[in-house]
């Protein structure tokens, strides 16, 4: 989900953060993002479509083009940044990964912007989020997981999220490969602060220094001042891999 306040300093883009944590040994835990990490927001027109569907409506394909165009542009939850925060939204949004009414508040609140014409259109848009079918898991996810738990190394998933993402996890056939679900809203911490990773090594049982955070974003390499390592993977669409096998050989002996 979109992050809050960058760390002053990230690693480059597909590579662990600078300097000697980054090669570290071994590697007992490793922390993942969620989304643009382990798995993507459907394709924006698809998403359209669904929504006005479950509101009675079958839109043509090319106005579900159009409004996808203006919701993204409004701020989808899984995508860019809105252009504008509405004032009456800013609470709701500044809260947005704490509290769940205020993410669905600001994400059906900016879709509400978007004049569609259907009625409970901005909840349905919404609603595809809590649902497994609103999200692709990336294709190397559950390898590179797999891989993870054969080896004994354990897993967190940590996000800045306004609602549970257990179910999605267990509708994929991959609960059972993370250890640990660190979600903001639960803990009252958003990424880049270090309290949320210290948090997820926590309730692994590892120091940090024994972890590698894996994400995609600024926020994710926050991580790098709560003393773990940081993978910073390249925005990948979905249905395509998205480098994470990269971890292997970095949380893996040779």
């Amino acid at each position: 989900m979109p992050e809050h306040a960058e760390p002053p300093q990230t690693p480059a883009p597909g590579s662990a953060a600078a300097g000697p944590r980054a090669s570290r040994r071994p590697v007992k835990a490793v922390l993942f993002d969620f989304h643009g990490t382990l798995a993507q927001v459907e394709e924006a027109r698809e998403w359209v479509l669904a929504a006005a569907a479950t509101c009675g409506v079958a839109l043509e394909r090319a106005r579900a083009t159009a409004l996808a165009d203006r919701l993204l542009t409004a701020g989808r939850a899984g995508g860019p940044l809105p252009a504008r925060v509405p004032p009456r939204l800013a609470e709701l949004w500044a809260d947005r990964d704490l509290y769940p009414h205020a993410h669905r508040g600001a994400y059906t609140g900016l879709a509400e912007t978007v004049d569609a014409g259907i009625d409970g259109f901005a909840e349905a848009l919404y609603e595809r989020l809590l649902v497994p079918d609103g999200w692709v898991p990336y294709p190397d996810a559950r390898p590179t997981l797999g891989a993870l738990r054969e080896a004994g190394v354990r897993v967190a998933v940590v996000s800045n999220i306004g609602f549970d993402i257990r179910p999605h996890f267990a509708a994929w056939g991959l609960a059972d490969l993370v250890d640990a679900f660190v979600l903001s809203y639960e803990v009252g911490r958003c990424k880049p602060d270090p309290a949320i990773f210290w948090r997820a090594c926590g309730m692994l049982g590892v120091d940090p220094e024994q972890a590698l955070m894996v994400g995609d974003t600024p926020a994710d390499a926050g991580a790098v001042a709560a003393g773990c390592a940081v993978l910073v993977l390249p925005a990948a669409e979905a249905g395509r891999e998205n480098g994470l096998g990269a971890v292997l050989d970095l949380a893996l002996p040779g």
